[in-house]
């Protein structure tokens, strides 16, 4: 295995860049999940205009995805317990796993047909959701999260 060395644009600025990264990684990681949780309260609840889980059974079987009550609490609950998961940085790679896989399907079931620019129902603002959070599925938490203070990892 190979160590890559970081070379900066401004090499003086450095140590910044050091202390900035984790700051910016768990702020990602918060918003990652934290716009996770009200998608599932609307698909869990109702909340914020959404349909419940009659609702959203309903919109996930016109999607082929039957029983639709069993995918909508599924896709409800990792949404909403997996983004406070996520936001906490508890069991990280495990909620950002499961967020990946939900937000490709609905990125793949939804989106792409619409093309590609979110103006038009398209595919580009879910894959960047996706990505997002595939990317804490690969990196983890983090130094500022639960899973840190627990040891499971940095």
């Amino acid at each position: 295995m190979t160590t890559q060395t970081s070379r900066h644009l401004i090499p003086a600025l450095a140590p910044l860049y050091d202390k900035a990264t984790p700051v910016f990684e768990t702020l990602l990681r918060v918003v990652v999940g934290g716009f996770l949780v009200p998608h599932g309260a609307q698909k869990l609840f109702g909340a914020f205009g959404g349909y419940g889980l009659q609702g959203t059974a309903g919109f996930m079987e016109s999607l082929g995805f039957a029983p639709g009550i069993l995918f909508a609490a599924i896709v409800g609950g990792i949404e909403f317990f997996g983004g406070i998961l996520l936001a906490i940085g508890l069991l990280t790679r495990p909620a950002a796993v499961a967020a990946t896989i939900v937000l490709a399907v609905a990125a793949l079931s939804v989106h792409l047909s619409k093309g590609f620019f979110m103006q038009t129902g398209g595919i580009e603002f879910s894959a960047l959701w996706t990505f997002a959070a595939a990317y804490f599925a690969f990196r983890g938490a983090g130094p500022y999260s639960v899973d840190a203070k627990l040891g499971r990892e940095v």
